[in-house]
């Protein structure tokens, strides 16, 4: 196949090794429990300490912090590989992508070594409280309200759509700890959620597709945290540390978005030579050939998007309004060629225990959050 030829420019040998231990992992591990986690709503709390024992979390974390000592690319290698077996249950792009270099960034030294050790070996799942019920794309109307009681913050407010919101220990809350207008008056304070009075997990949301992930509301009633929980112990500069993250978010979501588009068009590919009608397997059809070889060429595409922006991210050069194409466009792509792909299937195709079905429930959620497709095209619009 056409996309078996090409080779991401920034590939290695140490990641190339590092593909083959996470699809074996996953493979073993993540697949044959898919839809027992569909049906209880989230993955085995066990399953994170088994990815932490495999290597498989924190690997862009420095190795003095308990992390892997590498850079995003291996976080991509791994979102990559979950795209490819069809997993969309476990939610560590947020835990070690997202969650975890908010503290690697802004943390204190105090605070990076007691949560990042800990979220390493997965003893502890990170998770992050952005949304809210009446604050979604716009971060600067957040109404959680953190207020300074002594040695204290007091937390009242309610967060959505939660990722590991089950099983978090560690939540990086978006609060509001000023009067201060806008993103001036936010801050970001962590919770260590085990045993926290006025910590409440809320119901757990039906979705369309990811029912395997976690998605669950939290709400916080005069919630107690210790003021050293701050993150980098400075009010005020939450939406700054939120700008400065948001681009590698977005960009994991893009990584996602073109494996996903890879591994539909390969499974169509050979289920289109396996299935027959009229005599003759589908891919001997001309539409059917026609249409897989519109979405080969829109894989490679994102593929090489996605990839310029790696090479970019690692080499720090990386901005957000890039960040930003890659998301949108990428995600556009996945949704378009998932589509496709799920067509040629048939009734098959409709039929969950399919992957194709699982991924097409999956794509839509990926041009909404990590910022909407709509406010990600503003962003880029900005910047001509």
């Amino acid at each position: 196949m056409i996309l078996d030829g090409y080779r991401s420019p920034w590939a290695t040998e140490e990641l190339d090794d590092l593909r083959d231990l996470a699809r074996i992992f996953l493979e073993k591990e993540a697949v044959p429990h898919q839809t027992r986690w569909a049906e209880q709503h989230g993955v085995d709390r066990d399953f994170w300490r088994k990815a932490g024992d495999a290597g498989l979390l924190c690997t862009s974390i420095p190795e003095e912090y308990g992390g892997g000592g590498g850079t995003f690319a291996h976080e991509a290698v791994i979102a990559e590989e979950q795209a490819r077996v069809a997993d969309d249950a476990w939610a560590n792009s947020v835990h070690s992508t997202i969650v975890a270099h908010y503290v690697n960034a802004f943390g204190t030294e105090e605070q990076k070594r007691r949560w990042l050790p800990g979220m390493a070996s997965g003893d502890l799942v990170g998770a992050i409280a952005m949304t809210e019920p009446t604050t979604g794309s716009d971060l600067q109307r957040v109404r959680t309200r953190a207020r300074r009681d002594g040695d204290d913050y007091v937390v009242n407010g309610s967060k959505t759509f939660i990722s590991n919101g089950t099983h978090c220990d560690v939540l990086v809350i978006v609060a509001r700890t000023s009067d201060e207008p806008g993103g001036r008056g936010l801050s970001l304070v962590v919770a260590e959620t085990d045993g926290l009075p006025g910590f409440e997990r809320g119901r757990v949301l039906e979705k369309i597709g990811m029912h395997g992930q976690d998605t669950r509301e939290l709400s916080f009633v005069d919630m107690r945290v210790p003021a050293a929980n701050l993150l980098g112990g400075v009010e005020g500069r939450g939406f700054g540390q939120l700008m400065a993250q948001l681009p590698q978010e977005r960009l994991v979501i893009a990584v996602t978005a073109a494996a996903a588009a890879e591994a539909a068009v390969r499974q169509t590919v050979a289920y289109a030579k396996e299935r027959e009608a009229f005599g003759q397997d589908l891919l001997s059809f001309q539409n059917t050939r026609f249409v897989l070889a519109e979405c080969a060429a829109d894989a490679l595409a994102a593929r090489t998007l996605v990839d310029s922006c790696i090479t970019r991210h690692v080499a720090g050069e990386l901005d957000a309004p890039t960040a930003s194409l890659a998301k949108f466009w990428c995600t556009d792509v996945q949704n378009k060629v998932v589509d496709r792909c799920l067509q040629v299937f048939g009734g098959y195709g409709y039929v969950m225990e399919y992957p194709i079905a699982r991924m097409f429930a999956a794509a839509r959620v990926q041009k909404i959050y990590g910022g909407t497709n709509e406010i990600m095209k503003e962003l880029v619009a900005r910047s001509l």
